[in-house]
């Protein structure tokens, strides 16, 4: 049997790990949830070499967790655990709302928009699965305006942590509809507004996240 190519299997475990992320951002995936390698393995029709590599990737960004021999699961997280992570989130969210807020470009303006725009489509459609994924899509466009990787790539493993937690929110079209809202406040805080004010609105709509996420745990 030949032997697998390298670079091929870090490709195929990049798109396991990115789709499961995904998959948690969206709710698919919730905190506790056990994933089964020979599954995935079928899912994605790949070995379970690259999937593994994909488990460990994500375990070692406790995005995933191992506990004894009952396999990798989604994190779950205590609330006092993740009022600590949205504390550091909301540090983190509100440096790059400044950051964006200097640094626009045309380009990261555009990408902002265009996701801004799919969220509200998707809200008003009360398309819950699609609004979490443009949900994601928002916020990672935001991180790139910082043009600076380290900060976005920090921003967004509390994201990607949180994320089975932050989606239990959106039960209803009208939570919806309340975080389109909150989105259209902060994009014209970062579009034409003082870094102060950026890094305020951001810190105000985290402060709502926080609470509302807590009381949907």
């Amino acid at each position: 049997m030949p032997k697998s190519d390298p670079a091929t299997r870090r490709t195929t475990a990049d798109h396991i790990a990115t789709t499961l992320v995904d998959d948690i951002a969206a709710g698919l995936l919730g905190p506790g949830q056990r994933l089964d390698e020979v599954g995935l393995a079928e899912r994605f029709g790949a070995s379970r070499t690259p999937v593994r590599e994909a488990l460990n990737r994500l375990v070692a960004q406790s995005i995933l967790t191992t506990s004894g021999g009952r396999g990798v699961r989604v994190a779950d997280y205590s609330r006092l655990q993740l009022a600590q992570i949205f504390e550091a989130m909301q540090e983190m969210e509100a440096v790059c709302a400044r950051l964006a807020a200097q640094r626009l470009t045309l380009l990261s303006r555009a990408e902002i928009g265009s996701a801004q725009r799919a969220c509200e489509d998707a809200a008003r459609a009360g398309d819950r699965i699609a609004f979490l994924k443009a949900n994601e899509a928002f916020h990672q466009a935001i991180y790139r305006a910082t043009q600076n990787p380290y900060v976005a790539e920090l921003a967004a493993s509390f994201r990607h942590r949180t994320g089975p937690f932050r989606a239990k929110r959106y039960r209803t079209q009208d939570d919806l509809l309340h975080s389109i809202e909150t989105h259209a406040a902060l994009v014209r805080t970062i579009f034409g507004s003082s870094d102060a004010e950026s890094d305020a609105a951001l810190r105000r709509r985290m402060a709502d996240d926080f609470i509302a996420t807590l009381g949907a745990a």
